[in-house]
């Protein structure tokens, strides 16, 4: 006999695997504290892979495959997966031992490690997921400091054909359309409603969340049963895709850098679950997409479907691939040596910064935020702060439905904190009010006044950001990309300057208070 696990984010039904039904095999699903508990994960995260794993164990049966399934409160789960698969090992009396090529280093050591000890014969094969292979990235910037992300997604674009002419050359004559995609929503394009989980998954999805209640992991966050909005099965992430192609790509590109604090999705697909969990092959949204905008050009320009296949093809494989060409060193990178605790209200969302407030609090209440409220918010801020990276790295791990290790760690150190010193970044996204103001109506709303830099009521963005440039002049005043700020900087008068740092320090000093 042979025994094949299956990990929560491995969820492929088209694996070569399970194209023949085999009596010899016995895959093991399992929901064990060792993945809950090494940080303090939402409450909805841990709802919504468990549920998929059970709506995907029951998917395998139905095919007839022969599948062991440990629930997080199953008497017999010891909690931990080298004792559980030990123990099912004697069971079936298993004489090899295989997996799937695990997404995270922290489990690929421990599998490693795990196979070296057996009795019996083991392999690990490939997932069958990704568009490169592990060190591709690492292959393709062999001998370069940086990682040049453009260099990256021309290089997938003509690997694959996407969006290309006859001639191979971009379609439209241009590799990217970026410039044309940070709009402000302003109201006129309708945003549409959520494809919602069908009543057979909120049924698996209550069965869940009464084992987790049972259980008692350590969570974080809020969940309505009722209302719970993550798709758990293939069919509805399919639906959802083309529901995303007819009613927010046409809007997508342009409004993607977009914040509204009515509108927490706007016109993003959420469809970062399904793919980090394989339930749906980043190919077959990327196709799906084109296909949808060739048969609709009139109604949606390039610049749209350009900007979604970027962040699949370009971005999450380009992430995937800085975590394998520089973990383990990566999660120990702190460029600007920051070590400040996380403010307690990103646990709870009590600050008076509205722009905070919202994107925090709808990050407890929906697991969810799209990419420019991590970084241009609750990055931004973790990031004048001077909060140590490895605070930051557990609070977005954890938060986040879609985050996994491979690709949180690598937008967080990375992206968001600037700690790698430049390697993903071209340099550090920090900013004051303005950027704020201009992509959200977050300001409208707040306690603080976005106009000003010290005084009552200033915001305290705009003063942490010119104290971040100075504490940090050393490291960045010759930075091509950022020493503008410090021309504009030296040209402020002496004492508007003391008043700002003053400012500054003032908050620092009181950040649980903001």
């Amino acid at each position: 006999m042979t025994l094949r696990l299956i990990l929560g984010d491995q969820l492929n039904i088209h694996h070569s695997w399970f194209a023949q039904v085999r009596s010899d095999v016995v895959y093991v699903m399992m929901e064990v504290r060792q993945e809950t508990d090494y940080v303090a994960h939402h409450i909805q995260k841990i709802i919504a892979f468990f549920a998929a794993m059970r709506s995907f164990a029951e998917e395998l049966r139905q095919q007839g495959h022969q599948v062991i399934y440990l629930k997080i409160n199953d008497p017999q789960n010891r909690q931990n997966f080298a004792d559980n698969l030990t123990e099912w090992m004697r069971q079936i009396g298993a004489e090899r031992f295989e997996y799937q090529q695990p997404d995270e280093y922290r489990l690929d050591k421990y599998f490693a490690d795990f196979c070296r000890q057996l009795p019996i014969s083991s392999q690990m094969v490939d997932s069958q997921h990704f568009l490169t292979h592990r060190m591709e990235l690492a292959e393709i910037f062999k001998g370069k400091k940086t990682y040049l992300l453009e260099a990256f997604y021309r290089t997938m674009r003509k690997k694959y054909r996407i969006l290309l002419d006859e001639n191979g050359q971009p379609e439209g004559g241009k590799w990217n359309y970026d410039a044309q995609n940070r709009k402000h929503y302003d109201g006129k394009a309708i945003v549409p409603d959520l494809p919602m989980p069908s009543k057979a998954s909120l049924e698996i999805v209550r069965q869940v969340y009464q084992d987790i209640l049972q259980a008692s992991p350590q969570t974080i966050g809020k969940v309505q049963i009722q209302n719970f909005e993550w798709l758990i099965t293939r069919q509805e992430n399919l639906e959802a895709l083309h529901d995303f192609c007819r009613y927010r790509l046409p809007h997508f590109g342009r409004y993607q850098d977009a914040m509204d604090s009515r509108y927490p999705y706007l016109f993003h697909s959420r469809l970062s679950f399904a793919m980090n969990v394989k339930l749906i092959h980043p190919m077959e949204v990327v196709q799906t997409a084109i296909e949808y905008w060739r048969q609709n050009q009139q109604q949606i320009d390039l610049a749209q479907i350009e900007g979604f296949v970027r962040q699949i093809i370009g971005w999450r494989e380009y992430m995937r691939g800085v975590y394998w060409a520089q973990m383990p060193r990566y999660a120990t990178l702190n460029f600007f040596n920051h070590s400040s605790s996380l403010p307690s209200w990103y646990w709870n969302g009590n600050t008076r910064m509205n722009c905070l407030q919202c994107v925090i609090t709808q990050s407890l209440e929906k697991a969810y935020a799209h990419h420019i409220q991590r970084l241009m918010i609750t990055g931004n801020f973790a990031l004048l702060a001077g909060v140590a990276p490895n605070e930051v790295d557990n609070w977005y791990l954890g938060i986040y439905a879609d985050a996994i290790e491979w690709v949180e760690i690598t937008n967080t150190r990375g992206m968001s904190q600037f700690a790698d010193g430049g390697l993903v970044g071209t340099k550090p996204y920090v900013s004051s009010a303005n950027y704020i103001n201009k992509m959200s109506n977050y300001c409208q709303h707040c306690y603080y006044d976005k106009n000003l830099h010290y005084g009552q009521r200033a915001c305290p963005f705009n003063s942490l950001y010119w104290h971040f440039y100075y504490r940090h002049r050393q490291k960045l005043e010759h930075h091509p990309r950022v020493s503008i700020a410090y021309t504009i900087w030296d040209k402020m008068p002496r004492h508007q300057q003391q008043k700002i740092l003053q400012q500054a320090e003032e908050y620092l000093s009181a950040i649980e208070s903001l």
